[in-house]
């Protein structure tokens, strides 16, 4: 995707949105087929938004939304977020098997020289960039089916628990096809309009995808260089620190031991005042160390941990400790697969 900014991008994306339309309509007899969000109150609403402060054609978005479909699966699947119910016992083995490591690996080695020069030049581990490539899409094999259009349509305008998020992704998406020029009814991505290998929803795309090998266009569909530089630059925009821990198990003893439980992801307590608290860890940490503490619900009973600040960095990309200490595990894996070698 040929990256262009400006009023010159603009005007192209225009003469290109018609192009597109045009052949829809060629395609439908001379006149597009009405969709789903025809004459929609909210639509109408939203492209005089879009016309009015990003200077998008009106008619032609209009156009646009006539060939957009409200999907009732979509609908049903956020209904219904099962990872969410499972306990950890349950979640883990989802994504920590022997099929993921190893295909993990085979992807270590077929983009080895990408994965060392993130590692490089944005201090994130490849082991780590690989396990959230495995975790999101099991390396680009699910990277999803949808058109990221309909997802975030059906969201925006038929889900109001999350319309508001889910309207201003679909601006962003609106503004990174542009940017992009490409055509909005071309990309595919989950239910929720997350798109690629590492499954960016397009305000992260804008924000933090990167031309990872120079060619002009970045591509997170179908070009593993520019899905793993786009990971690392996320990471390091989110304060992953090189060479830091990130997690350490622990062991828990005394009346008080409880009351070090973080509510929520960010790191409230410090490792020496979960010492003071009958946390012991056999890693060394600093005592001032910022920490999520937590408890899981483990195949052999509960576990103790702690997340430190790089842990906190991985909840950041998904806000839930179960991703991230799957991500963690993984990548723990794939490392001592590899013998310990980067």
């Amino acid at each position: 995707m040929h990256i262009r900014r400006g009023r010159a991008a603009r005007t192209l994306y225009s003469a290109c949105l018609a192009g597109f339309l045009g052949l829809a309509c060629a395609l439908h007899g001379g006149a597009a087929l009405a969709g789903d969000y025809t004459d929609s109150p909210q639509v109408d609403e939203f492209v005089a938004e879009m016309t009015r402060d990003y200077g998008f054609a009106g008619e032609q978005l209009l156009g646009l939304f006539r060939e957009v479909q409200r999907k009732q699966p979509i609908l049903d699947a956020i209904s219904r977020p099962a990872e969410k119910a499972k306990p950890w016992k349950e979640y883990r083995p989802i994504f920590i098997t022997e099929a993921r490591v190893a295909r993990g690996l085979d992807f270590w080695r077929e983009h080895e020289a990408a994965l060392a020069r993130a590692e490089r030049e944005y201090g994130v581990p490849a082991q780590v960039i690989v396990a959230i490539i495995g975790v999101e899409t099991f390396y680009g094999r699910n990277t999803g089916n949808y058109r990221v259009i309909d997802a975030l349509s059906t969201l925006g305008f038929d889900y109001p628990p999350r319309a508001p998020f889910f309207r201003k992704e679909l601006r962003e998406f609106l503004l990174m096809t542009r940017e992009e020029q490409v055509d909005p009814l071309s990309l595919t991505g989950s239910y929720a309009g997350a798109m690629g290998l590492p499954q960016f929803m397009p305000s992260s795309f804008r924000a933090y995808a990167v031309d990872f090998d120079n060619d002009g266009h970045i591509d997170i569909w179908k070009n593993p260089t520019d899905a793993i530089g786009s990971v690392a630059s996320y990471f390091k925009r989110h304060g992953w620190s090189a060479g830091g821990p990130v997690a350490s198990r622990a062991e828990i003893n005394g009346p008080d031991a409880e009351q070090g439980l973080t509510e929520g992801l960010e790191p409230m307590k410090s490792v020496g005042e979960l010492r003071s608290l009958g946390w012991k860890t056999r890693d060394r940490l600093d005592e001032g160390l910022p920490v999520t503490a937590f408890r899981l619900d483990g195949a052999d009973g509960a576990e103790y941990w702690m997340g430190l600040p790089n842990f906190y960095t991985i909840t950041r990309y998904n806000r839930s400790v179960m991703y991230a200490m799957a991500v963690h595990q993984l990548s723990d894996l794939l490392l001592q697969a590899r013998g310990g070698r980067r």
